[in-house]
């Protein structure tokens, strides 16, 4: 019995111990969203300040909805720890009750059976009884040992009623967490219900300069088809630099080759020994990763997609791919636009070489290449690199120019070759 009962609380030590690993976990998350939200709003307070309703503002609600949201998703998360954890100290309790009841009936017998048997006389009769000494002595044992197993059932329950108290007292205080857990559940989906009154209201207003914000993007779009026409012809430049670059360098190799080839002589004629057959480049190898150091640098890049840094501190403005805004106004964003201070720094997301700086209306656009892939920063208001300069991860390469709202923003894109990528995948998460 005793042994039962050390399994049964040993067990239940390892599953509490592992239960409170995954509860600090989630308050360790649940802190970091609340640091977010507080980051968040403290940015919203301040664009509010400055500017009037616009897609920034919309775009910061949107985001700590979502945050507000995961909070509340990670206090269910804790409810149903809890939940779990009264199940299994009630049905702990359950099994301390059924084994004390076991023990105070046992101890009951051996009490009933020393009271019936409780004169001395019955004692020394039981001792004197004896067919010799020795059964004499070990009746004398028995006698002794008879006490001590019933002093011990004693004790097993005073312990085991100790350990039922202790279960019966955590099973109470899990009670009392999840009340406070329900409480604080039911306020933060208070300020839920707050936060999204509030995006209705700012949509309304959205919707009122439905015109304005058409404009808006009817401009966007314009800026991002001179961007793609300057995105193609850089492209398609550093496409046939690079197979010139090529085509010279196996003309060399062929020179070279001429030159070193031995030559055999046939009666009067002299025959050049052909040229050993060159390696035909891989398959789907690009011509702009044409040198050792280009496929490191591509290789790299491809290996860090989903944890290059963004390029900017701030927020997400307008997601990659097709955004739907207030009125029904649909864009479709070549990259990803982040909200940011104006002239807040620009950083490169990864070592690469400068293939051009331009000028697009009032702001500035720097290119990049790192092997077949390319990244695109735009709407700069200024740029401190030039073409050809060799550039390192996280060194600024320009700063970030004002939007039609008056809010700083830099647009990022990253083309493989030709092809136009989601950044956002490329990124690490925010």
């Amino acid at each position: 019995m005793q042994k039962l009962l050390l399994t049964v609380a040993a067990g239940f030590i390892i599953l509490h111990a592992g239960a409170q690993a995954n509860k600090d976990e989630l308050q360790k998350q649940r802190q970091q969203l609340r640091k977010e939200i507080a980051e968040t709003e403290k940015i919203l307070n301040e664009t509010k300040k400055t500017t009037k309703e616009n897609l920034g503002q919309l775009s910061l609600i949107n985001k700590r909805l979502d945050l507000q949201g995961n909070v509340i998703q990670n206090i269910s998360g804790q409810l149903k720890f809890i939940e779990n954890d009264i199940y299994k100290s009630q049905r702990e309790v359950n099994k301390m009750a059924k084994v004390l009841d076991t023990l105070k009936r046992e101890y009951a017998i051996s009490m009933e059976y020393a009271y019936k048997n409780r004169n001395s006389f019955d004692f020394l009769n039981f001792i004197f009884s004896a067919a010799n000494f020795n059964d004499a002595v070990k009746r004398v044992t028995y006698l002794k040992s008879y006490r001590s197993y019933r002093e011990q059932q004693g004790q097993n329950i005073v312990r085991t009623q100790e350990a039922l108290q202790q279960r019966i007292n955590e099973l109470s205080g899990n009670k009392q967490k999840k009340n406070s857990a329900l409480q604080e559940k039911n306020k933060e989906l208070t300020v839920l219900e707050k936060q999204q009154n509030e995006k209705e209201r700012i949509v309304v207003k959205l919707k009122g300069r439905q015109k304005e914000l058409a404009g808006q993007i009817s401009n966007k779009r314009r800026q991002d088809a001179k961007l793609r026409g300057m995105i193609a012809t850089m492209i398609k430049r550093e496409i046939d630099i690079a197979r010139k670059k090529a085509e010279a360098e196996r003309a060399e190799r062929d020179r070279l080759a001429r030159i070193n080839t031995p030559k055999t002589t046939t009666g009067n004629t002299d025959v050049a020994v052909k040229p050993a057959v060159r390696k035909a480049p891989k398959k789907n190898e690009s011509v702009l990763v044409s040198s050792e150091a280009d496929r490191v640098l591509d290789a790299n890049f491809e290996r860090n997609r989903g944890s290059l840094p963004w390029p900017a501190d701030g927020y997400i403005l307008s997601h990659s791919g097709r955004n739907v805004l207030p009125g029904g106004v649909e864009y479709d964003n070549p990259g990803v636009s982040i909200g940011t201070s104006v002239g807040g720094a620009v950083k490169a997301i990864f070592d690469g070489d400068v293939t051009l700086v331009n000028s697009m209306d009032d702001k500035q656009v720097v290119f990049i290449k790192h092997g077949k892939y390319f990244t695109v920063y735009s709407n700069l208001a200024s740029a401190n690199v030039q073409r050809g300069q060799s550039i390192k991860t996280g060194q600024a390469v320009g700063r970030a120019g004002a939007n039609d709202d008056g809010q700083g923003q830099v647009d990022l894109i990253i083309m493989k070759e030709s092809n136009n990528v989601n950044p956002e995948q490329w990124l690490r998460k925010k």
